[in-house]
């Protein structure tokens, strides 16, 4: 895809946010938010922990507690985004290293009043959440207070929140300025010349049908990012050290514990569906030998994974996939393909790979108040298409939950992943719906058993290596050869001998950002893509009037309990089977791409 096709709707429009870095809207808007919450905490501290506490008292609190937060997320949005587009420039980077500080002090100023939440009897609490304004608040009033016995003192807590500017974000903020600054030597397919191109135009390259330029490619990647490991390694033991320090001073069970308490899940469930994940790795090696058979190789590599299965590799221009993503979703809903629709129209959209620009893609949807912004890295590939469509799917979410309040408008980590993966296998169906020719089919179940793959088999792969890591790390200093032999070993478990890694795939771990920027994240990939999949047998099941019980789900946002969300589907996470028939339905897929290839 050539970058004139999309030159003038590339790129998102922040206007509506501000009008560039040195905005004086933006400067005004720091210092009110600080005045606003030194008033908040003039206003409040000390009255929430008491005999005395009436619902009004409460109601009027938490109401000024949202509308403080979500004035002052503005700035924040605005300054992730203008890096995440471009980290280059010096006043990118200043400004957000500034917003973090802004965001850290106000934090300090704001910390008091959730302490003293968690402070309140349970007794009054029950009785106060018979007034409507504060039951608005009770799933989050719930979540906030299952933290009760890991809470410290305000004193502790506020310099904790200090020293994370120091510590733990500082090293965030080193991990993406760093990788963002990698700039690569490389001959692009059909160029004559070397010419400097970004990671994720490389890593596009795995979809290449020259076998040599998908190993050069990824091998080139990797090897940088080997230069920067001591750099890279730092990064990772600092931030899985912090982490460790922090479970030691909380007194956590667990080093998951956090990442529980917020995702709503409970550990036997999420050990459960890691462990049936793990039994069905075989789904994945037969995939593996099926595909080796389809590109007539001897050896199978992980450069291959995601090889095309003709040697001219189908591209599709960003209007096409634009085109094809918003019908899928149009014969599902025109509600959910107006909602998408608005990303291009309204320029909320960043399509190309650049210098500085982060990589991977994401939807940032911060507050109910301000419009999410999407960023891909698109190359032009069948895979992109469907990244579009998950990241999409989040944008339709975050869109749909805008009438929730700020602290119910995002779903629980698990549950965020719906709209994404379900976005995905509409637009699948909608292609293999409209395609006649079988080889072609071919290709587009292939490609959906190895995005089904990358988002549950691999994300399993993710998690346990984060977990042994974390692990170890909790011992003794761990350096590039632990992370690499760690990163080794569990990747080893799932291909077995289907597939032979690359010697510097051991590196593979150094790129991974929920690493860096969401501890323990990838199992909810894996929650996502089995729940959607029995979402969407149920979809086809019911036919239209799954439709609005679907769109009042993400309507919800996380305003109730995982397994409230759930009720009008009939789906119970707890039953033992519930994960396993997930992977039954990835194995009916199988079974339908072998049909199709005759075996």
């Amino acid at each position: 895809m050539s970058k004139a096709a999309t030159a003038d709707t590339a790129k998102w429009d922040l206007a509506p946010l501000y009008n560039g870095p040195g905005d004086p809207a933006l400067e005004a808007d720091l210092a009110a938010a600080a005045k606003r919450a030194r008033s908040f905490r003039r206003d409040f501290r000390g009255r929430i922990a008491s005999d005395r506490l009436t619902s009004d008292l409460l109601r009027a609190a938490l109401a000024a507690f949202e509308e403080l937060q979500r004035f002052a997320i503005k700035p924040s949005l605005y300054a992730q985004l203008l890096f995440a587009a471009d980290s280059t420039p010096v006043r990118h980077r200043g400004l957000l290293a500034k917003v973090r500080e802004a965001w850290s002090a106000i934090g300090e100023e704001l910390l008091f009043f959730e302490l003293e939440l968690l402070k309140v009897d349970e007794e009054l609490l029950a009785e106060l959440l018979k007034d409507p304004g504060v039951a608005a608040y009770a799933h989050y009033l719930s979540r906030l207070r299952t933290h009760r016995r890991y809470t410290l003192s305000e004193e502790v807590e506020k310099v904790l929140k200090r020293k994370d500017l120091t510590g733990r974000e500082a090293f965030v903020q080193l991990f993406e300025e760093l990788t963002a600054s990698f700039r690569f030597q490389f001959r692009m397919p059909g160029a004559e010349e070397p010419s400097e191109v970004t990671g994720e135009e490389l890593l596009g390259l795995l979809h290449h049908p020259d076998r040599q330029l998908r190993e050069e490619a990824l091998t080139l990647f990797l090897n940088r990012h080997a230069e920067q490991g001591l750099t890279l390694s730092a990064c990772f033991n600092n931030l899985f050290l912090d982490h460790s320090k922090e479970v030691e001073l909380r007194r956590y069970p667990d080093i998951m514990t956090p990442t529980h308490l917020a995702n709503e899940t409970e550990p036997a469930m999420v050990e459960r569906l890691m462990e049936v994940t793990e039994a069905n790795y075989g789904l994945a090696r037969d995939y593996f030998r099926l595909k080796k058979k389809l590109l007539g190789l001897e050896e199978m590599k992980n450069t291959d994974i995601y090889a095309p299965l003709q040697q001219t590799a189908r591209q599709f221009p960003f209007a096409e996939a634009q085109a094809l993503v918003l019908d899928a979703f149009r014969g599902f809903s025109p509600q959910l393909a107006d909602c998408a629709a608005a990303f291009f129209t309204e320029r909320r959209i960043d399509v190309l790979p650049a210098p500085g620009k982060s990589g991977g893609a994401f939807c940032a949807g911060m507050s109910p108040g301000l419009s999410p912004y999407v960023l891909l890295n698109y190359t032009g590939n069948l895979r992109d298409v469907a990244t579009l469509a998950h990241e999409l799917g989040h944008g339709v979410h975050f869109s749909l939950s805008r009438n929730q309040n700020l602290f119910h408008y995002q779903a629980p980590l698990p549950f965020a992943e719906t709209a994404s993966v379900f976005g995905e296998m509409l637009v699948t169906r909608h292609l293999l719906e409209r395609e006649r020719d079988p080889q072609v089919k071919i290709e587009i179940l292939a490609a959906k058993l190895e995005d089904i793959i990358a988002t549950t088999f691999r994300q399993n792969v993710l998690t346990r290596f984060e977990l042994a890591a974390h692990q170890l790390r909790r011992e003794r200093l761990l350096d590039a050869e632990d992370f690499c032999r760690l990163w080794w070993e569990e990747n080893a478990r799932l291909f077995g001998d289907a597939v032979t890694m690359i010697e510097p795939y051991r590196w593979g771990w150094a790129y991974i950002s929920h690493f860096i920027h969401s501890r323990f994240y990838c199992y909810s990939y894996i929650f996502g893509e089995l729940l959607v999949l029995s979402l969407y047998r149920r979809y086809q099941e019911q036919g239209a009037s799954f439709v609005p019980k679907y769109l009042e789900l993400l309507a919800k946002g996380g305003s109730e309990p995982p397994a409230r969300l759930l009720k009008p589907f009939g789906i119970h996470l707890t039953r033992p089977d519930f994960w396993q028939k997930g992977y039954d339905f990835v194995a009916d897929l199988l079974a339908e791409l072998k049909g199709l290839v005759g075996e």
